[in-house]
């Protein structure tokens, strides 16, 4: 442990951590890249080629031209995801009935003998708080 000094094991783990948040801003980009509809074909090779090849310099240009979008375009993302869970939540828990159904519903198990008058009162009770 002596010829490792504490300091040099903390500029190690700066720069270990400087090497995975730079890895993980160059994903984002590429992903961004394949993920934007408003950029096609030759646009979404051209950015994808500099980020590639120059990837300092090409992420660097990026986030300064397209920068904006990215986190416009990540909203958009968050909120189609949102709407798809709300819609799935809805689609799972079924149709919901109006009161006035359930009480019709209530109603006939009573005058089929399936709730007594007590019974039935609670359920109402509950249904119309």
């Amino acid at each position: 442990m002596d010829d490792y000094p504490l300091l040099n094991l903390f500029w190690t783990m700066l720069w270990l951590f400087l090497w995975v948040m730079w890895f993980f801003l160059l994903f984002k980009v590429i992903t961004d890249i394949f993920r934007d509809h408003e950029l096609h074909g030759w646009g979404k090779a051209g950015w994808l080629i500099l980020v590639l090849l120059l990837p300092y310099i090409g992420v660097l240009v990026y986030l300064i031209v397209r920068g904006k979008s990215m986190s416009q375009r990540d909203v958009k993302q968050a909120q189609a995801n949102e709407k798809a869970f709300q819609d799935y939540v809805q689609k799972a828990a079924g149709p919901r009935s109006s009161p006035a159904e359930e009480l019709a519903k209530l109603s006939s198990l009573k005058e089929q003998g399936h709730l007594t008058q007590q019974e039935f009162d609670k359920a109402k009770e509950k249904l119309l708080a």
